[in-house]
């Protein structure tokens, strides 16, 4: 849900003098010339400059392989028209969500071969890696990932009464805060209910208490929310919305209303990932030092998003080899994370967040390294941060389901009358849902 999956920046499907993943696999003089893709797009200026620096950079210490860097990410719809018609790039970016379809087509190279002289592929956390891997065999490489959290204001924890820094760690002790805080004067907690905002946050939410909104039976996926997970999830929202009033009487909200109210003071706490702090910052006049990250209450489960890469299936050893080194070299080097860190706080950019340039996918040595130089060259206050940083650690955190933004509409239906509808029958609204969602999951190969 983090991003659109069908997010594709003009220029893509644009056809390249030198063709995307296809044509002979050297240049003369012995350059293995690969075409990549997740370049940002202009309007992204920092982003596109240090992404067109890093490409020159490989080149000069890779003088034998030539970088031909495209514009846009993955689109689902457009994706198998581009491999068969040759137009697909040889490194390829991709969310979570896309993997297991694109193995189970064979629309991915099997890299299970180079991995192993991957530097460091080792210490990526398993997690992650699993999201590549089918039958033990291996087909990408992750490069960013973010689990939800519990996103709270350290100026209204303080205005409640609250302690800033021992934030909820239960849903009782979500409750207890937000009833606090509304009577500081200000929406203890607020949930997204539309724009199928409510059913990823609904998924979000069965996880934390050990639940999930699908399940594999067989070679299909079944709804599994319409149970007591389900029931407690909702029964929860109830008594936050009805019994205490702390989730204010607006309701229908979707992820940019609930950013302002956290920006303009008036919000306690949300369920998000940490890309939403430097939004509040950036679009809504916040400040880092107001807010802090704590991990999922309960800690049971937490929803997993990210990104990787993967190579063209019609790709060569020398291509494959070529793209592992780039991937690696640029999205996966503990070697170049102070460089990064530090150009980073010299040009104005905010450190601190686990999001990149810190993406929080290291175990071992990588990650106790990749914390340090957080804490050096932070400009924020990092410890804000570090209850979600540590949670992240010990929560399971598990894919969206099939057919998630299908699911997720469905779902919207059950969060919205149960926070605007105070005799909402929770029974009834799961049971409807769970035969819609079941009719989605029927479609599922």
């Amino acid at each position: 849900m983090k991003k659109s999956a069908a997010v594709l920046i003009g220029g893509v499907l644009a056809l390249s003098s030198v063709g995307c993943g296809s044509g002979s696999t050297t240049e003369p003089g012995g350059k293995v010339q690969i075409n990549i893709n997740g370049q940002p797009p202009q309007t992204q200026a920092f982003d596109r400059k240090v992404f067109d620096e890093d490409v020159a950079e490989f080149e000069t210490a890779n003088p034998d392989i030539d970088l031909v860097p495209h514009e846009g990410f993955m689109d689902p719809k457009t994706f198998s028209a581009k491999l068969a018609g040759g137009q697909l790039e040889d490194v390829f970016y991709v969310y979570f969500t896309d993997p297991a379809a694109l193995i189970a087509r064979k629309q991915a190279a099997d890299l299970t071969d180079y991995v192993k002289d991957v530097p460091h592929y080792g210490d990526l956390k398993q997690e992650l890696k699993d999201v590549f891997t089918v039958g033990g065999k291996v087909y990408g490489l992750p490069t960013a990932n973010y689990t939800m959290g519990l996103l709270y204001s350290r100026a209204n924890f303080t205005k409640a009464g609250l302690d800033p820094d021992s934030p909820p760690k239960t849903w009782d002790e979500v409750r207890s805060a937000a009833k606090k805080l509304k009577d500081a004067g200000v929406t203890g907690f607020a949930e997204y209910s539309k724009s199928n905002q409510g059913g990823w946050h609904f998924t979000t939410w069965m996880k934390s208490v050990g639940g999930d909104v699908a399940r594999k039976d067989g070679d299909t996926y079944k709804a599994d929310f319409n149970n007591d997970k389900g029931k407690e999830v909702l029964r929860r929202l109830k008594e936050m919305r009805w019994d205490d009033n702390s989730m204010g009487e607006k309701q229908l909200l979707e992820i940019g209303d609930v950013q302002n109210m956290m920006g303009a003071g008036q919000l306690g706490m949300y369920l998000a990932a940490p890309d939403n702090v430097a939004a509040i910052v950036n679009q809504f006049k916040g400040k880092y030092d107001d807010y802090g990250l704590a991990a999922i209450p309960e800690q049971k489960g937490t929803l997993l998003g990210g990104e990787g890469y993967m190579i063209n299936p019609k790709a060569t050893p020398e291509k494959i080899k070529a793209g592992l080194k780039w991937i690696q070299w640029k999205y996966l080097n503990p070697d170049r994370l102070e460089g990064n860190l530090q150009k980073y706080k010299d040009r104005g950019q905010p450190v601190g967040l686990p999001i990149p340039p810190i993406a929080d996918i290291w175990t071992g040595e990588p990650r106790k390294k990749q914390e340090e130089l957080k804490a050096k060259y932070a400009t924020m206050p990092v410890k804000n941060f570090q209850a979600y940083v540590d949670g992240s650690e010990k929560t399971k955190g598990s894919l969206e389901p099939p057919q998630a933004q299908q699911v997720y509409a469905i779902l919207d239906s059950v969060v919205q009358a149960t926070l605007t509808n105070s005799d909402a029958d929770h029974s009834a609204l799961l049971k409807d849902a769970e035969t819609k969602v079941n009719a989605v999951l029927a479609q599922v190969k």
